[in-house]
């Protein structure tokens, strides 16, 4: 795993942990656990900081970004709207065109092995935007 978007001499990881330990409650546990099933579904993930202060999780773009509110901690897809979501784990942001997120809420669980399926689909996505190199003339 690595990071970007260092802040006063920390690096993203550790802003992200501190976050979780500032929370100190359901949200923090939950954050903590949704950036463990994304680490799992891959150890390569890149974390960053972004947006003054939100945990941000990249593969060949961003996959997921994770706030947390009073009620609610949101993760969201960036191009959730082209991804497939058997497991409908998608309960927010679903009226635009590009983004889907997951609201979860004091008490909730969120399916592992789908929500680790979901992020791997996300990068597979990613990485088949990325630029292709072009064909250079031989001579």
């Amino acid at each position: 795993m690595k990071t970007s978007g260092a802040s006063h001499g920390q690096s993203a990881s550790e802003l992200i942990s501190n976050r979780i330990a500032e929370l100190g409650d359901w949200r923090g546990e939950t954050l903590k656990r949704m950036r463990q099933l994304i680490r799992e579904a891959d150890p390569d993930v890149v974390e960053e900081w972004k947006w003054m202060g939100t945990p941000v999780w990249s593969h060949d773009g961003i996959i997921c970004t994770g706030e947390s509110y009073k009620s609610v901690v949101k993760l969201t897809f960036a191009k959730g709207a082209s991804l497939k979501d058997p497991a409908r784990l998608f309960n927010s942001s679903l009226d635009g065109n590009v983004r889907r997120a997951i609201d979860i809420r004091e008490g909730e669980d969120v399916d592992g092995s789908a929500f680790k399926a979901l992020v791997r689909k996300a990068i597979a996505l990613n990485s088949s935007h990325k630029s292709k190199p072009s064909k250079t003339a031989k001579s």
